[in-house]
């Protein structure tokens, strides 16, 4: 209906965001959904078992705003285990809506009008709207194909009296890139002595290929100390629709996450909570995650070896870019509505995790996919 009211949006060119507009399209042409970065495919039964447990044992009303204690307890031994550092699950670990909710409350609660936070681009693009809700400027640093390695250089010249904040994400989405150890080494060096905080988002942190170790900023105490981290258990059980994870941090910045928390969602999903807490803390249930898509990573590859879609490097996630110059001059945003209406499978295009402008020619599919669905994607691909 129409309305009187004048509206001052607060983002005024921000419209229905792409994986939205992808997936959308995508159903309504019958293509392959190989765009929005979600599994076709069912979680282990056990977890799913675990949640129908935890509702008929009474886990139906609000639980403690941090999130459970056994479940915050597992996360400080997966912590511990994995990085070698400890985080009380008193203070320094909150349970949170998913990794968005997590990175929204984690810039509003860090940033403040007039600060600036600078991002490597592409970004993923909730991070740009959060920091301008904020009052804050983005400063971006770009990143280029095909190893996608911060410029140091770059980042030095960007730093300045009003940063407050760095956003890092390795694994990376969109380009599937990792940061090494010497990356994590160059920015603790590059931060000391500064007033700059770290959101790490991690949520890939279980899917790094190829014999490689993911960097966590808890695995590097000078960073630790001045970063909030975020995973994301839907992204490690496959499970993206139940919206749950979780954040790590220092005791004092966690106080401030939680003071954002506590009025943004308050807590979060009880009998998902406590399902994950019975497997959380259990190295089992996610050390088998990078082989499970490494495996899904070189079929795909494989599928498309002798296609006219160039293959760049992929590293982590669970995400390929394709480089289509071969196929097609269009721009990227009019390649993917093409490939999803005419080809009939639907990716998303790179140029959408930038602010400026940029010139590659580059889609990005996601292979969280069952293998029949991969193949028949493949097959489409291939025949370009």
């Amino acid at each position: 209906m129409d309305t009187p009211v004048p509206i001052d949006s607060r983002l005024p060119d921000v419209g229905t965001t792409i994986f939205t507009v992808m997936s959308r399209l995508a159903q309504a042409c019958g293509a392959i959904n190989l765009s929005q970065g979600f599994p076709d495919f069912s979680p282990d039964p056990a977890l799913a078992a675990a949640v129908s447990e935890a509702i008929a044992a009474g886990h139906n009303q609000y639980p403690p705003m941090a999130g459970l204690p056994a479940l915050r307890e597992a996360i400080a031994h997966k912590l511990e285990g994995e990085y070698g550092a400890r985080y009380e699950p008193e203070s320094e670990i909150t349970v949170t809506a998913g990794a968005t909710q997590a990175l929204f409350t984690a810039i509003a609660a860090l940033v403040q009008p007039g600060d600036e936070v600078i991002v490597f681009e592409p970004a993923y693009d909730a991070y740009g709207p959060a920091v301008r809700l904020q009052g804050a400027q983005l400063r971006g640093i770009p990143l280029r194909a095909p190893d996608w390695r911060p410029d140091w250089d770059a980042f030095k010249a960007a730093l300045s009296p009003r940063t407050r904040l760095v956003i890092v994400n390795t694994p990376h989405n969109p380009t599937g890139s990792i940061w090494p150890r010497e990356d994590m080494l160059q920015l603790a060096a590059l931060l000391d002595g500064s007033r700059v905080c770290v959101l790490s988002d991690e949520v890939y942190e279980h899917m790094v290929f190829d014999g490689a170790e993911h960097q966590s900023v808890a695995r590097h105490p000078a960073l630790a100390c001045r970063a909030i981290g975020v995973s994301s258990f839907g992204k490690t059980y496959h499970v993206t629709g139940w919206k749950v994870g979780y954040v790590f941090g220092p005791a004092a910045l966690m106080a401030e996450f939680r003071k954002v928390h506590q009025f943004n969602v308050f807590t979060v999903n009880s009998p998902a909570q406590a399902a994950f807490a019975t497997v959380a803390g259990r190295p089992e249930t996610w050390r088998g995650l990078a082989a499970f898509y490494q495996t899904k990573r070189d079929r795909l590859r494989a599928q498309l070896a002798t296609s006219r879609l160039r293959l760049l490097p992929c590293a982590g996630t669970y995400f390929q870019l394709v480089d289509y110059r071969a196929i097609s001059d269009l721009p990227d945003v009019a390649f993917a509505e093409w490939l999803t209406r005419e080809a009939g499978v639907a990716a998303i295009p790179v140029s959408v995790f930038s602010r400026e402008p940029r010139d590659e020619r580059i889609v990005r599919l996601c292979f969280a996919k069952q293998d029949a669905t991969l193949d028949a994607a493949a097959a489409r691909l291939a025949a370009l």
